[in-house]
């Protein structure tokens, strides 16, 4: 039998591991074992177990995830998100719809510091979701401009979903941060206008505007921010400064949001343990998942299906941008079933060699592979807020037990407009991701 027809076996036996609602990990490390010893033997994969796992989780770079996670932790407990939210009224608040457009802001500033969409969902919307339905904000706006800016979370630098993605395309994780900058930007611009544009067709889906706030008022809300910008100047400038490499950055960060979670008073209380604790289980979790991958990709080597499957769509003669087409497509109906780092560490060594074999743009080969893991990221963060998952719009609803998911979703549908005109823009216009590298490599 064809190591081709044993991997189409192995990824049907997968799918009904899943659909028996088991975990990611555990089912790729199993179909992935199954499928080695059923090409290399027992002797094989027992030798490929005795040094695979060390080999993965000893190195350096992946030291970067909790110390990112911790951070975000950190910044969870220390109360950082009101003072966020509280500069982006001050900015805001005075435009309909101004305060869905601050909560989107804060969402993208604590995102900065925190590198989780489902940590920066969950923690926005306790702060911004109450103040929404005080002033009488449609229950969709409010909670649906909060879904879509808690996936600001996976793109903004630092992220930990960016930083996986660069460590399995062997690629520079501070080139990585850079080029997912300014489709960042673009993210928060084409939300908040998306929030203008639906207060402009239905003014009764905010409530009345806030009092303009002068610049003093201003200026003092923003100064109350300073440990979160003071974090990130930090972290992000310390990178491109070449001051320390991306897991110095990660620690100096943990221990400065730390300092600032520490004179808020929010480690009192048992507030340093439920840091450490939530750190420890989010690591687990991404650890296993990167174990299941390390076997499924190791199944994948021996049984040579992704190059068999590269080669087979080059001898298809596709246009290069038709094949980009569908990759995007089958990312976002993996998005519907799937988080996104398991997608990430299931399709990456499967579509990355089949981008690299193609020609866009005229782009270097790191140029490529950074290109489309900034997009592959963008596609991504569509599966957060689209049915059935949508874990982005299940931490909402559990916030607002009488929003339901239905709700929500149907709030959603006019953001996603505003996800497929960028994703649109980030594959005709490479230097929206690449202009940054270009100009400071």
């Amino acid at each position: 039998m064809s190591g081709t027809t044993i991997g189409i076996i192995i990824g049907i036996l997968m799918m009904l591991f899943l659909a028996m609602r088991m975990h990611i990990g555990i089912a790729m490390f199993l179909a992935g074992g199954l499928g080695y010893w059923w090409i290399s033997g027992w002797d094989p994969l027992m030798a490929h177990l005795k040094h695979a796992p060390f080999g993965r989780f000893s190195v350096y770079d992946l030291s970067v995830v909790p110390l990112f996670l911790l951070m975000g932790q950190f910044a969870t407990q220390g109360g950082l998100s009101q003072a966020l939210f509280r500069a982006g009224s001050a900015f805001l608040g005075h435009r309909r719809g101004g305060m869905a457009m601050a909560g989107i802001a804060s969402c993208a500033g604590f995102g900065a510091i925190c590198g989780s969409s489902l940590a920066t969902a969950a923690t926005m919307s306790h702060v911004v979701l109450p103040e929404l339905r005080r002033y009488q904000y449609k229950p969709s706006l409010a909670s649906a401009s909060l879904a879509v800016g808690g996936t600001l979370g996976m793109l903004i630098p630092p992220s930990v979903p960016m930083v996986i993605y660069a460590i399995l395309s062997e690629q520079n994780i501070a080139k990585v941060f850079m080029a997912a900058f300014l489709p960042s930007v673009l993210a928060v611009l084409g939300y908040m206008l998306v929030v203008g544009l639906i207060c402009w067709r239905d003014p009764d889906a905010s409530g009345p505007p806030l009092p303009r706030q002068n610049w003093m008022m201003r200026l003092r809300t923003l100064g109350a921010t300073w440990p979160v910008m003071a974090i990130f100047i930090v972290v992000l400038g310390g990178i491109y400064g070449g001051l320390f490499t991306p897991t110095e950055a990660a620690a100096i960060g943990a221990v400065a949001a730390g300092l600032a979670a520490w004179m808020a008073g929010g480690l009192s209380n048992g507030g340093l343990l439920r840091c450490v604790l939530g750190t420890a289980q989010g690591t687990g979790m991404m650890f296993l998942i990167l174990l299941g991958a390390d076997m499924l990709n190791a199944f994948l080597a021996v049984s040579q299906v992704p190059v068999e499957f590269a080669t087979w769509v080059q001898g298809l003669g596709l246009d290069p941008f038709t094949v980009l087409a569908a990759i995007i497509i089958i990312y976002i109906l993996l998005g519907c079933v799937m988080d996104s780092l398991s997608m990430i560490l299931l399709t990456i060594p499967i579509f990355l060699p089949i981008i690299m074999g193609l020609e866009f743009w005229g782009l270097t080969p790191d140029e490529k592979a950074i290109w489309f893991g900034v997009l592959a990221l963008v596609v991504m963060e569509i599966g957060l807020i689209t049915p059935p998952v949508g874990m982005n719009v299940f931490i909402i609803h559990s916030m607002a037990k009488d929003i339901s998911p239905g709700t929500i979703f149907r709030g959603v549908v006019p953001f996603l407009a505003s996800d497929l005109v960028r994703i649109v823009l980030l594959v005709l216009f490479p230097v929206l991701s690449l202009g940054m590298i270009r100009w400071l490599g």
